[in-house]
């Protein structure tokens, strides 16, 4: 057995599972943890995750900030909270689902209704794992799913996190696109007419040929979902590997986490200063060309006029 105490949680992962110990003062029968959470939630989803800061938690619930920090005493941690009281918990319905494959779809799709429910949960940076019963019972829900299949408990996490990361910029289009719905008074498909208008008055052959390619190919006018294709693509590339599993071929993975840069070189005034010297230096090359392209289009113009 280890020596070594565990670390002490964190007053907001804390206060989320319920263990954090109570404030000794305060006006304790009007406020609670639960009631300041709910109302930053009603203020997020009114108004963004901009509008929440503790003074307009406690005006929203007709108290003093100082209040509040009795209960909750970093943003931070209301952030937190906030997150995990929009997740809840993971629908029941998935384990209906027959089949791995079916039960991680409608988790995917669970997710992402989520986010259109909640927008500003996508504004919510993230830290690390958020250890919390809402995330955890989630991440539980996909390992879940999973069971029954040759899978390695590290190759589990890894598909629950892959299913996780697609819902999550699934959400960022569909919630970014209801918001400019909502903005401008279009409907989803006025939206998608405007955009394909707009790619196809800037997008030419010439600079973009692959793009222009699919333009005329009418793919930003096509009702076909890329993401539930994208998702669809994950789950037959984890049915190929349990199919070599099954078969005891070797299994390669790679196995390293990419690296960030150290942030003193990042700091580094010569440093930044010669990234920036190579942008400009791409940029040039790019108008430069840009413009070899259009004198090439205008010579080959000239001499089909001359023949």
């Amino acid at each position: 057995m280890s020596d070594i105490e565990p670390p002490e949680l964190p007053r907001g992962i804390a206060l989320a599972w319920g263990v954090a110990a109570n404030p000794q003062r305060g006006p304790k029968r009007e406020m609670s943890v639960e009631k300041i959470v709910e109302a930053a939630v009603e203020l997020a989803d009114a108004d963004g995750i901009g509008a929440v800061s503790m003074a307009a938690v406690a005006a929203r619930l007709g108290f003093t900030p100082m209040s509040l920090y009795r209960y909750v005493t970093a943003k931070d941690d209301l952030l937190l909270l906030m997150q995990e009281e929009a997740t809840g918990l993971p629908p029941e319905e998935h384990r209906q689902e027959d089949g791995w494959r079916a039960k991680l779809r409608a988790l995917f799709e669970a997710q992402a209704r989520l986010y259109l429910a909640h927008p500003w949960l996508l504004s919510i940076p993230i830290t690390g794992s958020p250890i919390t019963p809402s995330s955890s019972a989630w991440l539980d829900a996909a390992l879940e799913s999973l069971d029954g299949t040759p899978l390695d408990e590290g190759d589990r996490l890894a598909v629950a996190l892959a299913v996780t990361g697609a819902a999550r910029w699934y959400g960022i289009v569909i919630a970014g696109y209801a918001q400019q719905a909502r903005s401008t008074g279009m409907s989803p498909e006025q939206i998608t007419v405007y955009e394909a208008e707009l790619f196809d008055r800037v997008i030419t052959a010439e600079e973009f040929p692959s793009l222009r390619a699919a333009i005329e190919a009418g793919v930003f006018l096509s009702e076909d979902d890329p993401f539930h294709f994208g998702i669809e693509r994950v789950f037959d590339g984890v049915e190929a590997y349990i199919a070599s599993i099954d078969r005891d071929e070797p299994r390669v993975q790679p196995d390293t986490w990419l690296q960030s840069e150290p942030a003193e070189l990042a700091e580094d005034k010569k440093v930044r200063e010669a990234r920036k010297a190579v942008r400009a230096a791409e940029k040039a090359l790019w108008d430069a060309r840009k413009i070899e392209r259009q004198v090439l289009k205008d010579a080959r113009e000239r001499t089909a006029r001359r023949q």
